[in-house]
């Protein structure tokens, strides 16, 4: 049945521009891609999300990028070493992870370093040949898009804080591009995040938690060249089982986006909808069994029906997120994952 299954979706998807990203607790660096090349050229997917660390020191210039710490060419000779010295052959989708943290800045103070080490990753991004940059927007380390919290207890209005933010984005869109003229900037979260909380959770932005994001997108929006695309992840639908579920967030992230974004046709022209389906979906709870994958929230047979769903209404881009099974691993070899996820996989993108 799930062969069959997997054939069928193959007939329905031909587009050869869509793509397969890998993206979770296997998040490779530089390193293990050079040493590894082989495993990630013969795994289902057509790229990944990586990190970078910094030279002479246990640091991360992933998790480090928005601070006060300017980073310089050399913090990532090693990297870049890595990266240029790999042999990537299909396996090109790949994109370096920038988060926003630590997230130690005041909106109105000196963003310099923070601007030069977005120019830096983008460089590096271009160097290795990838489409650009994963945007992690989540603010794992403070919360840089609440304006409760960045108000400075009130002595800021909305729409002070929301201009001041609106030219940082300005600011970060074109540091990205003086390293990576016309990138793709892929975001987990874009204005897909706080049109939920507006529209389903009924949070107006000043409260809701993501509420900054908007004017923050605004201001990269408004001087991204025509180049430039903006890739909504939609990590939010990590638990989709349902075409439905699909088809009704491909069309609010293309046309519900006109609700919050400033300039909602210039966005549109540079949007690609993306999704995020999380394999072993809230683990923690529900469990993962690697020897009964029936029993999972993704059998394999619906997570056959979810990748294709989502293939189906994504522009491009779709990436499978993970945390207790990994697609690869220093041994050479899958880990916690049964053979039907990656059978399922290979079907749909051949």
């Amino acid at each position: 049945m799930l062969l069959l299954f997997a054939h069928a979706a193959h007939a329905r998807w031909s587009s050869p521009r869509k793509q397969l990203i890998e993206f979770g607790w296997d998040e490779p660096d530089p390193r293990f891609m050079r040493l590894h090349i082989a495993q990630l050229e013969a795994s289902p997917f057509d790229g990944c999300v990586y990190h970078v660390d910094v030279d002479g020191d246990s640091g991360s210039f992933t998790w480090r990028v928005w601070g006060h710490r300017r980073f310089e060419a050399h913090d990532l000779d090693s990297a870049r070493a890595d990266l240029l010295a790999t042999s990537f052959g299909r396996f090109r989708a790949n994109f370096l992870r920038v988060n926003v943290t630590p997230a130690d800045l005041d909106w109105f103070e000196d963003h310099s370093a923070m601007l030069a080490n977005l120019e830096l990753a983008a460089g590096l991004a271009k160097q290795a040949g990838g489409p650009g940059i994963l945007f992690d927007v989540e603010p794992y380390e403070g919360k840089l898009w609440d304006f409760r919290v960045q108000s400075g207890e009130g002595r800021r209005s909305w729409d002070e804080l929301a201009a001041q933010v609106r030219q940082r984005g300005a600011e970060a869109m074109r540091a990205l591009e003086r390293g990576y003229p016309g990138l793709t900037v892929f975001t987990t979260m874009a204005y897909s995040m706080p049109m939920h909380q507006t529209s389903v959770e009924r949070t107006p932005l000043a409260k809701a938690s993501y509420g900054l994001l908007v004017p923050f997108l605004d201001g990269m929006v408004a001087v991204a060249s025509p180049r430039v695309r903006f890739v909504d992840g939609h990590e939010l639908s990590y638990p989709f089982r349902d075409r439905a579920q699909f088809t009704a967030k491909a069309d609010s992230m293309r046309h519900g986006v006109r609700r919050l974004a400033a300039e909602p046709e210039r966005y549109t022209r540079r949007l690609s909808r993306s999704f995020g389906i999380w394999l072993d979906f809230d683990w923690r709870h529900r469990g993962w069994d690697a020897q009964d994958p029936t029993r999972n929230y993704f059998s394999p047979e619906v997570f056959a029906r979810a990748v294709q769903a989502a293939l189906d209404h994504a522009d491009r881009y779709v990436w499978i997120y993970s945390e207790t099974p990994r697609w690869w691993s220093p041994e050479d070899g899958t880990q916690h994952l049964p053979a039907a996820y990656d059978s399922v996989l290979r079907a749909v993108r051949r």
